[in-house]
């Protein structure tokens, strides 16, 4: 039941994004309709009567059974109707067919079984109501498909090609060579429950034409497109990927992940490479993304490493992260979506990137996000490039966000932003025109503590005037020493902010509840700190002043010092 809710939920959201128009191709090709945003699984399926297996034996050449059921031609199997197949054996060029009635389930079960066809799939569901493929316990099985089909014009693409509903689960192994274009692809659900999947293609690895659920198992994906993918644009509801556990790692040329409509995940351990990794650039139209789902990305407890030639995780419309662990690195956008990032909680770490976060509107309400990107951290656009308000937003609501750039803006908006609790550390570039805060409209501060250093600019900014809470902008004589201490006390010795900046600076913006309208102040810079360092902020210990900068008073909601 939770999961139909969650799959139901999916459904809802993609067909906002859909018309409800329904393409010629929209329905399974066994004829029936497809079940917009319901997973075929049921509890029945992992469940039979072992009485009840029929035997096909693969004798490298040739193929022996006794049922009726299944129709031996040369070196294809075909299976007639629904049953409990066990296969074993090896089959050097030849395949198993399963052309059953609509309404017919079939379960095969590999025990140790290889195929090899050298014109085709090694496995072909022509028809069924759901095939079902399980993994005997401590086997291993391996399937191959050739170089070239004999009828290339015929959907058949992957070594195992399934037009109706499929499922794979067990104990055992299956290694699955995908030589003419697909690994796996079932053009209606594909439902990887459990068992270890190993799929080298030479375009997409694993594919779910409706949709693709992943419940668990060990996936590894090696492809010469994507890695995993549900591609169904024609019917709302439908070309979604749902993955709730599993460990699985992708290499892919393309993207590692891709879904017409949303991406959901809520656990496991992912580990994905794109298009060569973050030391690489996509030319031209290709796509290399680690995760994109056109609609949505909704990211829940899982770990997830990803290493991309394009955007590290991409949405047209949103991305919601909340909760997991996510490491990126990318030579793109860390995480961009068209109209809206939100993070609600999770430990993200951008060890590489051109732009951190990008969006229309981004809000992060929780969690621990660190960045070190090339341009911009944090990038509120529309996406016109305009220096006029384009009523883009940053919303910075809590967490703790340690923000460096090599030469953008560790914090820019197109339009506005927003502060009113957590902690901001900012690191700018060591040189102009960019500076260490940007924004086209307003930067209002209600709570929490920030502190960024950068260059000297035109563009030099602060908090806005309208601010409920007071800051301090500080512009130094001449360019402070990258290391050098930026320390704060109030008037009873009292640390305030203790602040080492990895870049030269000259210009500094800090705010805290700290600074209290009327209150005095003294700036230190130099000297040394006891205290706990990290992402260039002191937490505990003693400061030991080096040299006394300036004593000053908080006059209003932004305080001003120059020539220091």
């Amino acid at each position: 039941m939770k999961r139909l809710l969650l799959i139901f939920s999916l459904a809802f959201a993609t067909a906002l994004w859909f018309s409800c128009e329904k393409d010629p191709d929209s329905s399974s090709d066994n004829g029936s309709d497809v079940e917009d945003g319901v997973n075929h699984e049921e509890t029945s399926d992992y469940t039979w009567d072992p009485s009840s297996e029929i035997t096909i034996t693969l004798n490298g050449s040739s193929i022996t059974t006794s049922s009726s059921l299944v129709t031996i031609n040369g070196s294809t199997a075909t299976i007639t109707a629904a049953g409990n197949y066990n296969i074993s054996g090896s089959l050097s060029d030849g395949r198993l067919i399963v052309d059953a009635g609509n309404n017919d389930l079939v379960r095969l079960i590999l025990n140790s079984a290889t195929i090899s066809n050298s014109l085709g799939p090694a496995i072909l569901i022509e028809k069924s109501q759901k095939t079902i493929i399980n993994l005997s316990e401590g086997t291993q099985n391996t399937l191959s498909d050739g170089v070239t089909y004999a009828n290339p014009a015929d959907d058949p693409n992957a070594a195992i090609f399934s037009k109706s509903d499929l499922t794979i689960f067990g104990a055992g192994s299956l290694t699955v060579n995908g030589k003419y274009k697909d690994g796996i692809t079932s053009k209606d659900g594909l439902l990887l429950k459990s068992g270890t999947i190993i799929s080298t293609a030479i375009d997409d690895g694993i594919r779910g034409k409706d949709y693709l659920v992943v419940e668990g198992g060990t996936i590894t994906v090696n492809s010469g497109g994507d890695g995993l993918k549900s591609d169904n644009d024609a019917n709302s509801g439908v070309g979604y990927i749902l993955i709730e556990d599993g460990t699985i790692k992708v290499t892919a040329a393309g993207d590692g992940i891709a879904a017409q409509t949303s991406v959901t995940v809520t656990g496991g351990d992912l580990d994905i490479k794109t298009g060569g990794g973050s030391t690489s650039i996509v030319s031209g139209d290709a796509s290399a993304k680690g995760i994109k789902g056109l609609v949505n990305v909704t990211l829940a407890p899982a770990t997830c490493i990803i290493n991309s030639a394009d955007d590290a995780i991409h949405s047209n419309s949103k991305v919601v992260i909340n909760a997991g662990t996510f490491s990126l690195s990318t030579s793109d956008d860390a995480i961009h979506a068209d109209a809206e990032i939100t993070v609600n909680d999770g430990t993200i770490a951008v060890a590489k990137c051109y732009e951190g976060l990008e969006s229309h509107i981004i809000t992060i309400n929780k969690g621990d996000i660190t960045i070190s990107s090339t341009d911009d951290c944090f990038n509120a656009t529309a996406g016109t490039r305009t220096e006029q308000d384009d009523n883009s937003w940053t919303y910075i609501n809590g967490g703790r966000i340690a923000v460096s750039s090599q030469k953008g803006d560790p914090l820019d908006s197109n339009g506005s932003m927003s502060m009113t609790g957590g902690t901001v550390v900012c690191h700018g570039p060591a040189t102009q025109p960019n500076v260490a805060i940007d924004y086209n409209g307003t930067f209002n501060i209600t709570g929490g503590m920030l502190v960024a250093a950068g260059p000297s600019s035109n563009m030099f900014q602060g908090f806005s005037t309208t601010s409920s809470q007071a800051s301090i902008k500080v512009i130094f004589k001449s360019s402070v020493s990258a290391s050098t201490i930026f320390h704060i006390q109030d008037s009873n010795g009292n640390e305030v902010v203790t602040f080492k900046p990895i870049r030269n600076y000259l210009t500094m913006v800090f705010s805290s509840p700290a600074l209290v309208k009327g209150s005095t102040y003294t700036i230190y810079k130099s000297g040394s700190s006891t205290g706990t360092l990290q992402d260039g902020l002191y937490s505990g210990g003693t400061y030991t002043p080096g040299t006394l900068v300036s004593t000053f008073t908080i006059s209003g909601s932004v305080t001003s010092l120059s020539n220091l």
